[in-house]
């Protein structure tokens, strides 16, 4: 069997592989040595001291225990209001890419211009505005409300778009169909258009869920009174006089989160990918099957068969 040909792009040759891996090697030495600096300097300056590190690593250390119970209630927050940010923009973000696609050209203008005005909003920005907002009407309910208020608004939108894609990448023959078997067009967006770009869509819009968890972060730098996991850091560096071990170790935190939430969007796409293959597989030998029924019939009747 002959090698598969490039499509894309031509296959590099000797030489073109040659000068990739010396590049590879030059750079992975200089980020070695450039890391290898790091630490030099780190030790130089104490960083790398025991007392420093023991009360976030060493179970023996006599605030251990109140240390992590601090980064666990910080982490409480941080995840509560993340679920509760993504329920409310996955919910919203459905409807308004249904809305959009569903409302004529002039209905839908005021819903496009609410979407590109909170798309071009930066996070950060968002968070201030709904904290003054709030203030400023005197329905302020604590930081984390204003958190996922603000979460909502931005990531919202951005799974609206993700979701329009997804429809509009659908073939139309599908929405025909839909309409020719008596569906009315919210039904056929509801049973058929949505569930399919939702699935197809899979991966983005996990991804843009990793990023409300790391957004929420954004709520130590603008909002006082909220205790998420950045907050806690921030006061047990200050209260252990170690804030670039304590940063380091909250990261790792997030790190060790977003890995779990990308392992689980990996399971969820590979069981959706699964079910679908089924189903094409079973529509794909049902004629086949039907035919094969139809043969055996034709045969017992014709007595070509015993």
């Amino acid at each position: 069997m002959s090698a598969p040909t490039a499509v894309l792009f031509d296959a590099p040759g000797p030489r073109a592989r040659r000068r990739t891996l010396i590049a590879s090697v030059v750079a992975g030495l200089v980020i070695a040595a450039v890391l290898v600096l790091i630490v030099l300097r780190l030790a130089e300056r104490g960083q790398l001291d025991a007392e420093l590190w023991s009360p976030l690593v060493d179970p023996s250390d006599e605030q251990f225990d109140a240390v992590w119970e601090r980064i666990g209630e910080g982490l409480l927050v941080t995840l509560r209001a993340a679920l509760f940010a993504v329920v409310l923009s996955l919910s919203i973000g459905l409807a308004l890419a249904a809305a959009r696609l569903s409302l004529g050209r002039v209905a839908r203008v005021p819903l496009v211009g609410v979407i590109e005005l909170l798309r071009g909003l930066p996070v950060i920005v968002s968070i201030l505005y709904v904290d003054v907002l709030m203030r400023t009407l005197d329905i302020y309910q604590g930081s984390v409300t204003t958190l996922v208020i603000a979460l909502t608004l931005y990531n919202s939108v951005i799974i609206s778009e993700i979701t329009r894609a997804g429809i509009l990448s659908l073939p139309k023959g599908q929405v025909e169909a839909g309409l020719a078997v008596g569906l009315t067009r919210g039904q056929v967006m509801r049973t058929i258009q949505l569930p399919q770009a939702v699935r197809v869509m899979l991966p983005a819009i996990i991804s843009q869920l990793i990023v409300i968890l790391k957004d929420t972060a954004l709520a130590s730098i603008v909002l006082s009174q909220i205790d998420d996991l950045g907050r806690v850091a921030d006061q047990l560096g200050g209260f252990l006089d170690n804030r670039l071990q304590s940063y380091f170790v909250v990261g790792l935190v997030y790190i060790a989160i977003n890995l779990l939430l990308e392992q689980l969007a990996k399971l969820v796409q590979r069981r959706m990918s699964g079910q679908g293959r089924k189903r094409r597989t079973r529509a794909s030998t049902a004629p086949d099957a039907a035919q094969q029924v139809d043969t055996d019939a034709a045969d017992r009747t014709t007595g070509t068969r015993p």
